[in-house]
């Protein structure tokens, strides 16, 4: 690690979801600007990456995890020590967008608090249109439900793979700036994209 790194604020964030949405290519596209094109399930993958947010040299520190139940005691240790969480589903398969409810759940009953948790929704895949099982609809109103941003990405077409992650490290600072909840958290930054794209 560089000198300056050790100098700027880290921000230690999780990505989850089911299997086969895209959490490593989403990652991967954001950390290194490159795309995966086969599905390799992962277990576990650290990445840091130095960014500039809103005039801000920060670190953050991302973890890629595993979709797959068997890690459900590996997830939870996962949630536990993170500070914002990047709830991911495919837009293309209706069971990944009831798996982040399940997920979203198991994150409050983890962290033992109704407030403060920090979260993006994102419904991945949005340039796969044609193949599409949950309406744009359903992620806002569901967005607004737990009061946080939404996004449709496509890590494939760089569609808003580099905002969901900056609006994790944007809700933990202004809870810090603050020092109390954000209400209006959610309502600002929803974003699509690829609706009409195809």
């Amino acid at each position: 690690m560089a000198s300056g790194d050790q100098d700027k604020k880290e921000y230690k964030m999780v990505v989850l979801g089911g299997g086969g949405v895209g959490k490593s290519a989403l990652t991967i596209r954001f950390v290194n600007d490159d795309f995966l094109e086969d599905y390799d399930p992962t277990i576990e993958d650290s990445y840091r990456k130095a960014v500039n947010i809103d005039g801000n040299e920060v670190m953050l520190d991302i973890l890629d995890t595993a979709g797959q139940e068997d890690f459900a005691a590996l997830r939870d240790a996962w949630i536990r020590e993170a500070e914002g969480f990047l709830l991911v589903y495919s837009i293309t398969k209706r069971a990944t967008f009831d798996e982040v409810v399940t997920l979203q759940s198991r994150i409050h009953r983890i962290k033992e608090e109704s407030e403060n948790i920090f979260m993006v929704l994102v419904g991945n895949k949005c340039d796969l249109e044609d193949q599409r099982q949950v309406s744009l609809d359903e992620g806002k109103k569901l967005a607004n439900q737990w009061k946080c941003p939404f996004y449709e990405t496509s890590a494939k077409l760089k569609i808003n793979n580099i905002d969901c992650f900056y609006d994790v490290v944007r809700q933990i600072r202004r809870a810090h700036d603050s020092r109390k909840p954000n209400p209006s958290s959610g309502s600002s930054s929803a974003g699509c994209c690829c609706c009409t794209l195809l």
